[in-house]
């Protein structure tokens, strides 16, 4: 199969990348174009994330040929992160949904890119055409009624000059049922205007799910442009413990006004967390693991641990307590761990089953505590009870984690192996 000449870029999108022995070095995420006042765009080259959900630049000059379903490149890619330039734009995440005016003044919606090699080889390409969606008088018409058209690049004048005018919708749809933590990385690496128009975009348990996989940087800028009623909602969607460390950021005043907006019983949670040192148990537990009382029956406890929005390390244990079952509960009895709860019947008393050896926390104890007793008793989560014994919430491995790890964990910034590209491209792209 001879390679292709002419491929549209949203379909690249996810796309294997092969080294020349047929290994896979990643997938393609966008194309990254340069849009100049005279000629056809120059599509430069891809982002594509590699293992560790690094995502780096690969120049068309690396890429030897891109088939249906394939893109082989030369197998030597610079493993730094990518870093988009002034005068680079993203198709995916920039173009895709911009509102163009053509020249005969008509308005519409990209839909698609289109790109085209110049040579085979050479890894020159250029942006030729575009697939377009019509606008009527100025305002969508439906994205499935719009009558649709492939144009040349150049019947539309002015393409750099109408950033800002980006829908998110079909942006929105190529990234499907992407995971929360992936998603955070793709908001992290966007233009400061493009990450706040995405996030509003999102409802509020996404937005929720998307803010905790964040660093403080990010988040605070997204929460800050909200609107405070948004805000608070997306608030009341997070986990506690995540809700009380983005408020503890916040300058009091605001975070007074957003803990006075949220729903008492959400601001209540987030209160109690507060309250604690943020390297201490309390300040790391979420107030909402799976609690239930000694008598509920197994078939019961594995229909709670199969929530969807259950991190897996609080669907890894049930805690046990007397009655009430909200934190702060009755006495903690013990818990039952979900390879106990698979192996029994399922009328059977999640009480008659309880490991009561491990030894919970105090609110007060240091992560170093936390850290150790997790090891101890080789758990991912573990309990945290008062002077009375009254289950207070769990400490989770994940939330251990972000604790231990340097600030910038998430900026996939690591010591990673450099197969560096030869010294013309690393100044072309520095």
């Amino acid at each position: 199969m001879s390679p292709l000449r002419r491929v549209f870029a949203a379909r690249l999108a996810g796309t294997a990348v092969f080294d020349p022995i047929g290994d896979r070095v990643g997938w393609a995420r966008d194309v990254v174009v340069t849009i100049g006042l005279k000629g056809r765009p120059r599509a430069i080259g891809l982002v594509v994330e590699v293992p560790g959900k690094r995502r780096v630049f690969l120049p068309f000059t690396r890429v030897t040929s891109i088939d249906s379903g394939q893109i082989v490149s030369t197998g030597l890619v610079n493993m730094r992160r990518f870093e988009q330039r002034a005068v680079e734009t993203l198709v995916v995440g920039e173009l895709l949904d911009r509102r163009i005016v053509l020249k005969d003044g008509r308005q519409a919606l990209i839909e698609d890119v289109a790109i085209e090699a110049l040579s085979v080889g050479r890894g020159e390409w250029e942006v030729t055409q575009l697939f377009i969606r019509l606008m009527a008088g100025g305002r969508g018409i439906g994205r499935n009624r719009g009558p649709t058209e492939l144009v040349d690049v150049r019947d539309v004048p002015d393409l750099a000059g109408q950033a800002g005018v980006q829908g998110v919708g079909q942006l929105m749809a190529s990234w499907g049922d992407i995971k929360p933590a992936d998603l955070a990385d793709l908001l992290h690496d966007m233009p400061k205007g493009r990450r706040l128009e995405v996030a509003q975009a999102l409802d509020d348990d996404r937005l929720a799910d998307v803010l905790q996989e964040l660093g403080d940087d990010d988040r605070l800028e997204i929460i800050g442009h909200l609107g405070r009623a948004r805000a608070a909602d997306v608030l009341e969607a997070m986990e506690p413990d995540d809700a009380a460390d983005l408020i503890n950021e916040l300058p009091s005043n605001e975070a007074s006004i957003l803990l006075a907006l949220m729903e008492p019983g959400e601001a209540q949670d987030v209160r109690r967390l507060l309250a604690y040192s943020e390297n201490s148990a309390g300040g790391l537990m979420t107030t909402e693991p799976v609690i239930m009382p000694p008598e509920a029956p197994i078939a019961q406890a594995l229909a709670a641990v199969r929530r969807h929005d259950l991190s897996p390390a609080l669907a890894s244990m049930v805690f046990v307590t007397r009655p009430p079952s909200e934190t702060p509960t009755g006495r903690f009895l013990g818990v039952v761990h979900i390879q106990r709860l698979l192996r029994e019947a399922p009328h059977q008393a999640i009480g008659t089953i309880l490991d009561t050896d491990i030894e919970p926390l105090a609110p007060g104890d240091p992560l170093g505590r936390v850290t150790r007793l997790m090891a101890t008793y080789n758990l991912i989560a573990l309990p945290v009870v008062d002077s009375d014994r009254r289950l207070l919430g769990a400490v989770s491995a994940d939330d251990v984690l972000d604790h231990l790890l340097p600030d910038d964990w998430r900026s996939g910034d690591d010591d990673l192996t450099d197969l560096s590209m030869g010294p013309a491209e690393e100044v072309a792209h520095g």
